[in-house]
């Protein structure tokens, strides 16, 4: 059984489940060179909190995050995790792979053709290793992003636990998760937020953890039992 390594590159780390894990690492090697190139050129790109149009000379992972981030109101950078998992995943679907997994800081894209269960962490409150969700070969490819204002060193504007997007776009799932944390600062934005993040054309479904409340809008995928809650029967999350 194919198992999950570690690659550290220029301080991001990525959990990899692939029979390319060379062809996994080469690519994010590659998009991030390009993508550094492009920063050296054009500052503003990883500056920028709002979205910015991309120059002539910018590679097709800067556009992809720039298209991803105008459509969820956020800088360009707020994509980035998720679209190295996605660029890296499609390497390896090329090379000839059946299934990939690329987890990078928690901003996850996977093709499989068995089910995959993607555990959620909200942080240390009461859903502490609680929830998890479960997609199926149907459902698959597809970009599982989170956001926290809480946990991870990317800035956030909100006070929400977890904003959590599913879609078949890696880096609009990432972009979209970051926007749905920055706009919840109470339980009461909870509703309102879910509605414009699920409205975002390319979004399947947004969920949202605030202290003890927990919103889901659109095809978002069920909820199933994480298999770190001791009530789970040693039900294990493949992510």
């Amino acid at each position: 059984m194919e198992r999950y390594r570690l690659y550290r590159w220029k301080g991001a780390c990525y959990r990899i489940k692939s029979p390319f894990f060379d062809v996994v690492t080469r690519e994010v090697r590659l998009q991030r060179a390009l993508l550094e190139k492009y920063i050296e050129a054009h500052p503003g790109f990883a500056s920028s909190m709002k979205p910015v149009d991309t120059g002539p000379d910018a590679p097709p992972v800067a556009r992809t995050m720039a298209r991803a981030a105008a459509k969820a109101g956020v800088g360009p950078m707020a994509a980035v995790a998720g679209a190295f998992a996605q660029f890296a995943v499609e390497a390896a679907l090329r090379a000839g792979a059946e299934d990939t997994v690329v987890d990078n800081g928690g901003d996850i894209y996977i093709a499989s053709h068995r089910p995959v269960t993607v555990g959620i962490y909200p942080g240390e409150g009461v859903l502490k290793d609680k929830l998890a969700i479960r997609l199926e070969p149907p459902d698959l490819p597809a970009a599982v992003c989170s956001s926290s204002s809480r946990m991870g060193h990317s800035a956030s504007f909100g006070d929400c636990d977890l904003a959590c997007v599913v879609s078949d776009d890696g880096p609009l799932a990432d972009a979209a998760s970051t926007a749905a944390c920055n706009m919840v600062q109470d339980v009461s934005d909870i509703e309102r937020v879910l509605g414009e993040i699920s409205g975002i054309g390319g979004v399947r479904g947004v969920l949202i953890v605030k202290d003890d409340r927990v919103g889901i809008a659109g095809d978002f995928p069920p909820l199933v039992t994480n298999a770190k809650d001791p009530a789970s029967g040693g039900f294990r999350p493949s992510v």
